[in-house]
């Protein structure tokens, strides 16, 4: 029986980007390389493993063989296996950090990032930290273009390719408006009334999810790019809409803003995840930062689950 030969994790490389990207020239594209070395690089691999991976006949798209979907599966593991040892030997090497960037969802509660950042000034006092609050698809993008290095996102982030994402808490959602708003003069909302009433909707300043909505019932809207002036907007009467809990629950209490009892309720629970980009692996400070942003989230879930969000 043939042994296969010595591969090289840049020939796996080079056929998972072949995979991902569709196409010999994509993948070339992908790796800056020209095409001929990508598929040189692929007739060797098939070569040292004595299998064939791709159909080339007759198809004007590679496609995986069934030897070449069993090869694909292992090729995935070693390779994330390498990222990360990378990621572990990176943290080895790199030095801290003179400056760490910070995107957040406008979604997260104040005291929750006010009581991550009072502990990262603490332990690292001499890095400068950079923080960008912004809403939806817009996070995922800041650190997909190196503007920062960790990111704590809503739900739209997570399996965008290139970000690695890990799950980080939630907040608690509800749809309010003003007392004299007309849907707040009912203790329970009839299905369907939400409709009739302009609802006041967050809008993506990313083109990462554009022309998407999240949660929205009326067909008449206003689109807003700023949480501050929605929370504004709601006070003011002019419409309804969906808030974090934590945010309006002292207008909850004061009687500015009622929530509304809706049996077709657009709220619920906003699941937060921290990310990163797969090829720039986060350095100590910003790792800290991150775990301890995950590790607040998954307490502060613990506690919404007991009855306290």
């Amino acid at each position: 029986m043939s042994e296969p030969g010595t591969l090289t994790f840049d020939q796996l490389r080079t056929f998972l980007a072949v995979v991902d990207a569709g196409s010999f020239a994509a993948a070339g594209r992908r790796l800056n390389r020209a095409v001929s070395v990508i598929s040189y690089g692929i007739t060797n691999l098939e070569a040292q493993l004595g299998v064939t991976l791709f159909e080339r006949e007759g198809t004007r798209r590679p496609k995986l063989t069934g030897a070449g979907h069993a090869v694909l599966a292992e090729a995935r593991t070693v390779a994330g296996g390498i990222d990360g040892l990378k990621v572990k030997v990176k943290g080895l090497l790199d030095g801290l950090e003179a400056e760490v960037n910070l995107a957040v969802d406008v979604m997260l509660p104040a005291r929750r990032l006010g009581e991550v950042l009072r502990a990262f000034a603490a332990r690292y006092p001499t890095v400068t930290l950079r923080l960008h609050v912004e809403a939806l698809g817009a996070i995922a993008a800041l650190v997909l273009e190196g503007k920062a290095v960790v990111g704590l996102s809503g739900p739209l982030a997570s399996g965008i390719d290139g970000l690695n994402s890990t799950g980080a808490g939630s907040v608690a959602m509800v749809p309010v408006a003003a007392p004299d708003h007309p849907l707040a003069r009912h203790e329970l909302i009839p299905a369907g009334a939400g409709r009739d009433h302009v609802q006041l909707v967050l809008t993506d300043r990313s083109p990462l999810t554009e022309g998407r909505d999240f949660a929205v019932l009326s067909p008449r809207t206003w689109r807003l790019a700023d949480l501050g002036a929605k929370h504004q907007l709601l006070r003011e009467g002019i419409g309804w809409g969906n808030m974090p809990l934590p945010l309006i629950e002292p207008d909850l209490v004061a009687g500015t803003l009622k929530r509304l009892v809706m049996p077709d309720d657009p709220g619920g629970m906003y699941r937060f995840c921290g990310i990163w980009r797969r090829d720039r692996p986060p350095g100590p400070a910003a790792s800290w930062l991150l775990e301890h942003m995950v590790e607040l989230g998954h307490a502060d879930a613990n506690m919404a689950g007991a009855g306290d969000v």
